[in-house]
């Protein structure tokens, strides 16, 4: 039992999961830090706040509402999705694209009814497979194949 426990700790997955929560937290720290040391202060002086947005709040019937920290906490997501999106997902995306294999379009997979029996055979066929009777190949799928139908 402990075995595959070791041997799931182990697997190269989970512990490249585990990089990947290590670095995100910490990035996370440093954005939030920028986040407090400069964007928000600098809202903050745009709208007369003092210099320090995060401070912002208002009462109702003397409830406090920190406003203030929402924005800073959506101002540190913006920030760090966008910052994930464009030095991460775009490069990965193109790289991907780029190593993509185009994948070959199989002829077998276009279907057509047959005119004698109306079961389904493959455009390319020139003989039904279940009633036996010839059929014209479709064009377009004989072309698709790049060799001259056999009869």
């Amino acid at each position: 039992m402990l075995n595959g426990f070791k041997d799931f700790i182990l697997r190269g997955n989970v512990i490249s999961m585990a990089i990947g929560l290590a670095v995100g937290s910490a990035f996370t720290a440093v954005v939030t830090g920028f986040s407090k040391a400069f964007i928000t202060p600098l809202i903050g002086l745009a709208t007369g706040s003092v210099g320090d947005f995060s401070e912002a709040s208002f009462k109702i019937q003397g409830t406090v509402f920190p406003y203030g920290l929402a924005i800073a906490a959506i101002i540190a997501f913006v920030i760090t999705a966008a910052v994930l999106y464009f030095l991460i997902v775009v490069p990965m995306t193109k790289i991907q694209d780029k190593f993509a294999k185009a994948e070959a379009a199989d002829p077998k997979s276009e279907k057509r009814d047959c005119p004698r029996c109306f079961t389904e055979i493959p455009a390319i066929a020139s003989r039904c497979a279940h009633c036996t009777s010839e059929v014209e190949p479709v064009a377009t799928s004989l072309e698709k194949l790049a060799v001259p139908a056999a009869r």
